[in-house]
């Protein structure tokens, strides 16, 4: 935690947002499904998105790297340059002198419908919960990839273990289709699921929990996450798979990568919080009373000093109690 305010502050939050891949889900995705189009062949088509993936560091390029290497060996090289990610959407580069442009379908229908064969494909795939990614090169659509993220085993007696602490609201926040956001969502306890989302749309988003909210965490990993988590009350970090962006913007990291660590860390803000108050009552109460029985004559100034620094011994001895804090008991069903 960077600092005692943060602490606090994570004591306070009423609603927790996270990201979905390599949040709740493992962010190890993988290669599930390859539909080519009517004019190409599945050969040609991994073989264009492995020669642009490889050259990207995102969990789903990897997936189809990976995918692609292992379904077919001995596809042709290709080579790609000009790779530039199109933040929110895809990927664009140039292999054999044509553009390629590789993302959702939402980068390819924004000027015209998809061909009716890739529109069922899509269609299918989302509907199955697939991540679904569109190849376009040069001017023909070569089909379509669907990637499947899991969830994390501990994700679901998290996200319980936070409604029970208090946490009113859990949102997902993903730039998934909201149908796959929705799968995701229920099998891990969220209750609100929001998908098809820009960066920018989940700082709106965020901003939207404050104004509804006292205070808002927002947990994620990557650099897309780090202007919503800026703008949230709290920022969380998953430390060892997060960007060197998220970690930098976090105001709390959780270093081990374990999503179980979140509700350790609202339940300890909340116990210091508690600690905080009684330290509080009892060191201003003993001053409201030795005051006033110093001037009255009710107690000599040395007594009066030695209650004084007692209750400041009282006060240390109660904040070390933090000390031996383990989690607070809690039921882990999860919360419909």
């Amino acid at each position: 935690m960077k600092g005692g305010a943060h602490l606090e502050s994570l004591g306070l939050v009423r609603a927790i947002a996270f990201d979905k891949t390599g949040t709740l889900t493992e962010g190890k995705p993988k290669l599930t499904d390859v539909v080519a189009s009517d004019g190409a062949s599945e050969d040609e088509l991994l073989a264009v998105a492995l020669a642009v993936e490889k050259q990207s560091d995102h969990p789903l390029a990897s997936a189809i790297v990976d995918g692609a290497r292992e379904r077919r060996p001995g596809l042709p090289a290709m080579e790609a340059a000009g790779v530039e990610a199109i933040i929110g959407f895809g990927i664009r580069a140039t292999v054999a002198n044509r553009a390629v442009a590789i993302g959702k379908p939402g980068l390819f229908t924004r000027d015209a419908a998809l061909a009716q064969d890739m529109a069922r494909a899509v269609e299918r795939l989302q509907s199955e919960g697939r991540t679904v990614m569109v190849v376009r090169w040069g001017e023909e659509f070569l089909g379509v990839l669907g990637v499947m993220d899991t969830p994390r085993e501990s994700a679901r007696e998290v996200v319980a273990k936070l409604h029970a602490l208090g946490v009113e609201q859990t949102i997902m926040l993903t730039g998934d289709n909201q149908r796959v956001a929705d799968a995701v969502a229920k099998q891990v306890g969220i209750r609100t699921a929001r998908g098809d989302l820009l960066p920018e749309q989940k700082v709106a988003e965020i901003a939207a929990l404050a104004n509804s909210k006292s205070r808002v965490a927002m947990v994620g990993d990557g650099v897309n996450d780090a202007p919503a988590m800026a703008n949230a009350t709290v920022g969380i970090a998953m430390g060892a798979g997060g960007s060197d962006v998220a970690l930098e913007t976090a105001d709390v990291a959780l270093m081990a990568d374990d999503l179980r660590a979140l509700p350790f860390a609202v339940g300890l803000s909340r116990a210091a919080r508690r600690i905080i108050r009684q330290n509080l009552w009892a060191s201003l109460g003993m001053v409201a009373f030795l005051i006033p029985a110093t001037i009255f004559g009710f107690a000599k100034i040395g007594v009066a000093v030695a209650l004084h620094e007692g209750s400041t011994l009282i006060v240390v001895a109660n904040a070390l109690r933090l000390l031996a804090y383990r989690g607070e008991s809690v039921r882990t069903e999860a919360t419909p």
